[in-house]
């Protein structure tokens, strides 16, 4: 079939409106779920500090002879930590005539932009404080940056061939290793040694890649076929270790060669500026609004997590 003479259509046509959905659709992963999981405290200075302490080892031969002199018991001083607060910022710009324009999907481009700028933001500070990042502090001419967690845990750790616990005091950053497969056996020991310092661990972060193989250990929940919903659930969300259940969360925003074994209440963001919005002034035809916070990572006492590092990822 061919169409007849003279027809006219809608190739000839010039003045057919276009199609244009009256909505945008965006799927960039934008949670947060480490930054929604810890507490919120505030700083007061650039040099964030709080402090640690720990009980002496107990003793089984503590006994002591009826009616002597009391020996005074030895004391030991707390040890005082600190992160650098980090500025981390994102600056929309938009011309005033892209404003009034007639735009599908928004009303206005200013409004679009800074709600992407903000949850940007959010991923920004959520990702800084999973890097295996040293602090830094910072001058008229470098800016500041804060440790990750990666770089607070020192005491409870299982990594590969080559690699290096840091300081545990923020000022270095770990050494990576030789990767190699993420297995259960690694994540017990660490559990163990969290328990060993006192430490109760409730929350596991891993990548993508790890997570499947998290599904397959032994200490997840029952794997089960649901007959009524003809689905298999073969997920694992809690993991019940011998000293607790924990949490798994996979996370898009953390290094994918590490599995975080983290007792949540040790960890605190602390905020020196919190995300704040300021419209820059004008130098032309255009408006700027800066999304803005300041904020570091409180690692309250790092023994009380742990980590796997040097981990496949494929």
């Amino acid at each position: 079939m061919t169409q007849p003479t003279d027809t006219f259509d809608s190739y000839d046509a010039v003045g057919n409106r276009e199609d244009l959905a009256d909505i945008i659709t965006m799927i960039s992963p934008s949670t947060t779920p480490l930054l929604s999981g810890i507490a919120k405290v505030s700083a007061t200075a650039t040099n964030h500090e709080w402090q640690t302490d720990v009980l002496a080892s107990p003793s089984a031969t503590n006994a002591v002879i009826e009616g002597d002199d009391a020996t005074t018991t030895a004391s030991t001083p707390t040890v005082r930590l600190g992160n650098r607060t980090q500025i981390s910022d994102k600056v929309p710009r938009v011309t005033g005539t892209q404003r009034v324009v007639d735009s599908a999907g928004r009303s206005d481009e200013m409004a679009l932009q800074i709600m992407k700028s903000g949850l940007e933001l959010k991923t920004d500070v959520e990702s800084t404080l999973f890097a295996n990042n040293a602090k830094v502090t910072g001058s008229s001419s470098v800016a500041r940056e804060a440790a990750g967690i990666p770089a607070w845990l020192a005491t409870n750790t299982d990594f590969g061939a080559g690699g290096a616990d840091p300081a545990g005091t923020g000022a270095d950053a770990r050494t990576d290793g030789t990767q190699r497969a993420f297995t259960e056996s690694q994540l017990k020991s660490v559990l163990a040694s969290c328990w060993d310092e006192g430490g109760e661990p409730d929350t596991i972060f891993v990548g993508s890649f790890n997570k499947q193989t998290f599904s397959a250990f032994s200490g997840g929940a029952t794997r089960n076929i649901d007959s009524e919903d003809k689905k298999i659930v073969n997920a694992v969300e809690v993991y019940v270790s011998d000293f607790g259940d924990l949490v798994i969360i996979p996370s898009r925003h953390m290094r994918s060669r590490d599995c975080l074994v983290l007792e949540m209440d040790k960890w605190k963001f602390a905020v020196l500026r919190d995300f704040q919005s300021t419209p820059l002034a004008k130098t032309g035809d255009t408006d700027r609004e800066q999304m803005l916070v300041e904020y570091t990572l409180q690692a309250s006492n790092e023994a009380a997590s742990g980590g796997i590092f040097d981990l496949t990822t494929s």
